[in-house]
């Protein structure tokens, strides 16, 4: 099984697709690095330099008031008293929450490319696995070997998997390093909010709680990855089962771009809570941001993506093993 994992991993380099990734990456993330620095550049000279530290107090002194007041339900009491303790952080080590940095940059970047442009790599990854080598007419000659269908087709999903896995890998450390060297490296241990969830269309903030920003960047990378071998599993499900890979690519490009436009308007239509495309956006949940449809949860959602990630495997695994080859 590692000789063709190997031999998969060689096909893979040989056709350059993860070369073209990283050169993609590398040049998307040089570009919102630069529209960020432009933005904040822009910003100085319209507002001048503001003293942030003063700006924080104010508000610092208007979440107290209302935490005083009687009228405050207890669970936004909870919610300003953490708050006002991450705003005291940053003026007690001096941290200003507003000054771009690599940590508060790569949060945005991988929340704003964990629905699309992520998957769109691993789909430039998984459309071509199975379909290039009937197109290509190696699949006979494949499967004239001493090998079992099914260990041929692993060997392709393991390889699949370890691509996925090296490209959230480089996505987090170009990142970190483009914007770093733009920005600064400074604001790791800044403490981020998280744990909010939104029950009835009210905020629940019974589970909210603190922690460091590198390892909230952590988490929003976790379920990034899980959002990228879920949509690889997926177009690797249709690269088995259609022989064209410009169909593959079409169907999946269709699914995502129909995910990014549902987001916003299915409230109202609940049975689309289960499609995949619907339930990419996990990073949501670790913030204050309203699920798309009432009752959905990063739990509801992770569940939803596996269950169409192992169906799509077993599709793919039961197509390979008793499909003709012709």
């Amino acid at each position: 099984m590692i000789n063709l994992v190997y031999n998969e991993m060689v096909k893979l380099s040989g056709k350059k697709r993860l070369l073209v990734i990283a050169v993609i990456l590398g040049v998307l993330i040089s570009v919102f690095t630069y529209a960020q620095y432009r933005q904040a550049e822009e910003g100085r000279k319209r507002y001048g330099d503001v003293n942030w530290r003063v700006a924080l107090e104010q508000r610092i002194a208007s979440w107290q008031n209302r935490l005083t007041n009687s009228r405050t339900p207890e669970a936004t009491r909870k919610e300003l008293a953490i708050r006002i303790n991450q705003q005291k952080y940053y003026l007690d080590y001096d941290v200003n929450p507003a000054e771009p940095g690599a940590p508060t940059f790569v949060r945005g970047f991988v929340k704003s490319g964990i629905n699309l442009l992520l998957p769109l790599m691993m789909m430039i990854i998984a459309a071509d696995l199975v379909s290039s080598e009937h197109s290509g007419g190696t699949m006979k000659v494949l499967l004239t070997h001493a090998v079992r269908r099914w260990r041929i087709l692993l060997s392709k999903y393991l390889a699949l998997l370890l691509s996925a896995s090296m490209i959230i890998t480089l996505f987090g450390m170009l990142s970190v390093v483009i914007s770093g060297l733009v920005f600064g490296f400074q604001g790791w241990t800044t403490p981020v909010i998280t744990g909010f969830t939104v029950r009835g269309g009210q905020l629940d903030a019974t589970g909210m709680h603190l922690v460091p920003q590198w390892q909230f960047i952590l988490m929003a990378l976790g379920l990034a990855w899980f959002v990228s071998v879920v949509v690889a599993t997926i177009t690797f499900m249709f690269s088995v089962l259609v022989r064209s890979t410009a169909a593959v690519m079409g169907i999946m490009l269709a699914c995502l771009i129909a995910g990014t436009i549902l987001s916003s308007m299915v409230a109202s239509w609940e049975s689309a809570k289960y499609l995949f495309m619907v339930n990419l956006q996990l990073i949501n949940y670790l913030e204050d941001a309203a699920p798309p449809i009432e009752g959905m949860s990063l739990s509801f959602s992770m569940l939803v993506l596996l269950v169409w990630g192992v169906a799509a495997l077993v599709i793919s695994f039961i197509s390979f093993t008793r499909r003709d080859v012709y």
